[in-house]
């Protein structure tokens, strides 16, 4: 696989690291008798449930103390990441994402393939930290997104069957609209609605996405001769010409805001929003359709599903049995199970863990069923090279604002995959 300049700048930075510590950590830090493990993670709305979670692992192994921290939000859990390993401060635990994320880290990871919870991860979720049959992280759990929609504004507006195809969302638009009520909220000023969740409605849509991503680095495929990038975008246009005004003006909240009062029917996002949705209306009807990209009705009625992010090991932690025994805790225990469905509301990336719609909400419920039944697509923007998602938006949001035409838009997409695929 090929990395993109950050990370090779990254690799570099960490092969300094190695060579600044030395041997590196001579043996566990400890607290009072007991093993201090680290654990540093970018989730910031669990950051709360998990010193729940920490007061009640500390009390069953009262050998072991988790020191959590917490980098998110506003702040670079990247950059603070790899200051950590910069500075010899390795985390025992920590997460990344999958695919290009597992290849910069690649060495500094444990192999967890002989982990007893392995057998349990749903396929789905083992792809992104497997390489060469060996699973190199924990799925922290599933999330999945589509066209969120209000069911009584579906029937208000007379529409009594699901659109799963491109014209039947359409015909669902067009009913909507002459009902006084606006089909999309378009968050459009968000880079990560553009550059990661709509334009991967193209890439999970190939035959073989990971063949066709390293097929554009190797000079076999080009966006503007792709006929799923054309058909992609159609859909792109079909939100246009359906959705409020100034969609490259509104933000993540007002997107949400405006659906979660009425204000449209259909809303570009996934499960992770319905506590928000939830405080501002919780007597929404929900529910979440496919985004279609032809008439062909089963191959598009499929959600995208992924993995946001995984726990880690650090290969060289003197303390990888304690995090080892940690993260089968987590997902084995009921006690870790409890924490995962019922206090940070996650979707379960295992068989072993059930989820109920009290715990996960309708949106994950649904997430979760479309997961079991098969139906669900890639999410990819790991794959692609750093940087390029940005660049993705950057052109599609010029697309949007009528300042480059729709082949414009392909074909940088192409120079800025080009200049950004390097060996």
């Amino acid at each position: 696989m090929r990395l993109g300049k950050q990370a090779l700048l990254l690799l570099t930075i960490l092969a300094m690291a190695l060579l600044m510590a030395g041997c590196g950590k001579n043996g566990p830090e400890m607290d009072g008798g007991r093993k201090v493990l680290h654990i540093f993670q970018f989730k910031v709305e669990i950051a709360e449930a998990l010193e729940g979670l920490k007061a009640e692992y500390e009390k069953e192994h009262p050998d072991i103390k988790l020191d959590i921290q917490t980098v998110g939000g506003g702040s670079d859990y990247g950059a603070s990441l790899r200051s950590k390993f910069a500075s010899g401060e390795e985390p025992d635990i920590f997460n990344i994402g999958g695919y290009t994320e597992m290849e910069m880290w690649q060495e500094y990871l444990e192999d967890l393939s002989d982990q007893p919870w392995v057998k349990d991860v749903k396929e789905i979720a083992k792809e992104p930290m497997t390489k060469n049959g060996k699973l190199y992280g924990q799925p922290m759990n599933l999330e999945g997104y589509g066209f969120i929609y209000n069911k009584d504004l579906f029937a208000k507006a007379g529409i009594t069957e699901k659109p799963v195809t491109l014209s039947g969302l359409r015909e669902a638009a067009e009913k909507l609209k002459a009902a006084g009520i606006t089909p999309f909220s378009d968050g459009y000023q968000e880079w990560f609605v553009l550059g990661n969740h709509n334009v991967n409605v193209a890439f999970a849509n190939q035959p073989d996405p990971a063949e066709f991503i390293q097929g554009l680095s190797d000079g076999k495929y080009k966006f503007a001769e792709d006929p799923v990038f054309e058909q992609w975008t159609e859909l792109l246009d079909l939100t246009l010409e359906y959705g409020n005004a100034n969609p490259l003006t509104t933000d993540y909240n007002t997107q949400v805001t405006m659906f979660a009062n009425g204000e449209a029917a259909m809303l570009q996002q996934g499960n992770w929003t319905q506590v928000q949705l939830d405080g501002i209306n919780p007597d929404l009807n929900l529910g979440i359709l496919p985004m279609p990209i032809d008439d062909t009705a089963e191959d598009n009625d499929r959600l995208f599903v992924g993995v946001p992010n995984n726990w880690v090991i650090y290969k060289d932690s003197p303390v990888k049995e304690e995090a080892k025994e940690f993260l089968n805790w987590l997902v084995t225990s009921e006690t870790g199970k409890k924490y995962i469905t019922k206090e940070f509301k996650f979707i379960p990336a295992f068989d072993s863990i059930e989820g109920t719609e009290e715990d996960l909400g309708a949106l994950g419920m649904e997430v979760l069923n479309y997961t079991d039944a098969g139906k669900a697509l890639t999410w990819n923007w790991f794959r692609l090279p750093n940087g390029m998602p940005q660049e993705i938006s950057s052109s599609m949001q010029a697309y949007i604002g009528g300042k480059i035409g729709k082949t414009e838009m392909l074909e940088q997409f192409q120079m800025n995959w080009d200049n950004l695929s390097v060996d």
